[in-house]
């Protein structure tokens, strides 16, 4: 191990460490699965879908589908799920900004984590704002260590005034409409 090597060591270590420790807090909650592909020992490869909401911004959940690898790599979580995914963030409730994301110094924040193999492998989703067209777009895309996949997927959510639509549901609600 060379000089350089020692002193990168201590930094890989801790970034791996945190990343291990942060996963858990940005992951979302499944709603449902499909098998894919028939496993004869061990679970079958699948794909799951996952809602989670931009921990910083209240009023957007995000939907992401993504692979996940069975048989008996997969059940002992050693397995390397593929890169592929698909995404769709829509608005659930009112939206206020923070003046960070407006002014876009949090573009790229990581609003949700995936590990998809033992070590070093990620899918994750990241926030960018588009302030010409109020719009917040997600991307989703897997990432390694020393190489990621080009393969990603994005959605966009235009803020709207969201009280017209709540008003909307209370005359549903009560019988009435316009």
């Amino acid at each position: 191990m060379n000089r350089t090597d020692r002193r990168r060591a201590p930094t890989l270590t801790l970034s791996l460490l945190v990343s291990i420790l942060a996963s858990p807090l940005l992951q979302g909650e499944e709603l449902g699965q499909v098998s894919t592909k028939f496993r004869v020992v061990g679970p079958n490869d699948k794909i799951v879908i996952e809602a989670f909401d931009d921990p910083a911004v209240a009023g957007v959940t995000c939907y992401l589908s993504r692979a996940k690898t069975g048989g008996v790599g997969g059940a002992m979580g050693i397995a390397e799920d593929t890169s592929d995914a698909s995404i769709a963030c829509r608005q659930t409730g009112p939206v206020s900004l923070a003046a960070e994301i407006r002014d876009k110094s949090r573009d790229g924040e990581e609003v949700f984590r995936q590990r998809t193999s033992i070590l070093f492998k990620t899918m994750q989703v990241v926030r960018f704002y588009d302030a010409k067209r109020n719009t917040l777009v997600y991307m989703t895309y897997s990432d390694k260590l020393v190489d990621g996949s080009p393969k990603n997927s994005i959605t966009a959510v235009p803020l709207l005034d969201y009280r017209p639509m709540q008003a909307e549901r209370q005359l549903q609600d009560t019988g009435k409409s316009r």
